[in-house]
């Protein structure tokens, strides 16, 4: 493919994702994207989000394999309701396309694997949408604690307020609709069900209840960003020796590496603030991330390095220094769109992929079987 080639994107879900972020985003990066294609249950959606696109006006369809199948789209947004995104990733690549799967891919094993298996026979590729893993601040501050020494230590957190009140700051004035038919729903539903139920009872040996159901909720919507980028900052885990969960509220986590500790808290309040970072401490240097809500753009994520620096001639004690690194303004989402173009066109191997989301569910499930008395069965 030449470099200079402008992707024609199909977009299945037309929620408030895709009208904060994708499309806007696809309008503003139109060298390299054309939206051609929007797919939704919801006509009203459809006929909203169509009014968004700049640079032509694009097909519309209630029918994913329609979009997925038309000749005019070269890769496929999968940004639904998670139920149905390895069912979408799988009818995509049946038709060669390349797909970018918004988090969480799955939410358990079994369809993980069947979105492997379709890849194994397919041109096309996966790539998965946690975004906060193309942060240059996050890029630098891996490469800070790679070179740093013995971790001692680690924390990761993310204690937000409500959604609703970064999305309706955010000036992209998303809107819900709701002319969905009964057998949507009905179908939305069944399909929730027996995921979750295989993810629990089946995959994770963890009691079905509306709290377990609940939690693993969380951890696959919250805190796909925050794990997957704790795994690439320091590894994943030898194993959780104990978990306080439960919603609503803050729930926390101990993670055990080889050496060191890992403290995970998170959790939803009513506070309108946006506390997400990782922050690992070595003998001579702390290395922190910060990220804020990516529903508003041009909030930087941020690197703060913290260390001992050597004394000045004549001093006996250490000096300290504090810096704080800003790389971009540039957001997640638009960064990500970008590593997923060159990724596409110029084959560069994929980093956040359909195998590496595997590592997601092995840290939900020792995380959910470490606090697994918090789910008897009643």
């Amino acid at each position: 493919m030449s470099s200079g080639r402008r992707l024609r994107v199909g977009i299945i879900g037309c929620g408030e994702i895709a009208q904060v972020a994708h499309i806007p985003i696809y309008n503003f990066l139109n060298s390299k994207f054309r939206t051609t294609y929007l797919c939704d249950a919801s006509k009203e959606a459809l006929a909203h989000c169509a009014k968004m696109v700049q640079g032509g006006t694009p097909a519309t369809t209630t029918n994913p394999e329609e979009l997925c199948s038309s000749p005019d789209v070269d890769v496929v947004l999968i940004c639904n309701g998670d139920e149905a995104h390895v069912i979408y990733g799988v009818l995509a690549l049946k038709y060669d396309k390349w797909c970018l799967i918004e988090k969480p891919l799955a939410l358990c094993y079994r369809d993980i694997r069947a979105l492997i298996d379709a890849e194994k026979k397919s041109k096309g590729k996966v790539f998965v949408g946690t975004m906060r893993r193309y942060a240059p601040a996050f890029l630098e501050a891996c490469e800070e604690v790679k070179n740093m020494g013995p971790i001692l230590y680690a924390r990761v957190r993310a204690i937000i307020g409500p959604n609703s009140n970064f999305v309706k700051q955010s000036t992209t004035y998303p809107r819900q609709f709701s002319d969905f038919t009964e057998k949507d729903v009905l179908e939305r539903a069944r399909r929730e069900k027996d995921i979750v139920e295989t993810a629990l009872r089946d995959e994770f040996g963890v009691a079905v209840t509306d709290d377990s159901i609940k939690m693993l909720r969380m951890l696959a919507s919250l805190n796909t960003h925050d794990l997957s980028a704790m795994r690439e900052i320091i590894g994943m885990p030898k194993s959780v020796p104990g978990a306080c969960l439960g919603l609503p509220g803050i729930y926390s986590a101990l993670f055990q590496y080889d050496g060191f500790a890992v403290t995970f808290e998170s959790g939803i309040n009513s506070v309108p603030t946006f506390d997400a970072h990782i922050e690992v401490y070595g003998q001579d240097k702390i290395v922190r991330v910060d990220y804020d809500t990516p529903y508003v753009k041009g909030l930087p994520v941020t690197m703060t390095i913290r260390e001992k620096i050597p004394s000045r001639p004549g001093q006996e004690s250490f000096g300290y220094s504090e810096r704080v690194v800003r790389r971009t303004y540039e957001d997640p989402y638009t960064l990500e769109m970008l590593e997923f173009y060159e990724c596409v066109v110029n084959g560069k191997p994929i980093k956040t992929s359909a195998e590496d989301s595997i590592k997601e569910l092995d840290l939900w499930k020792m995380i959910l079987k470490a606090g697994v008395h918090n789910y008897k069965s009643k």
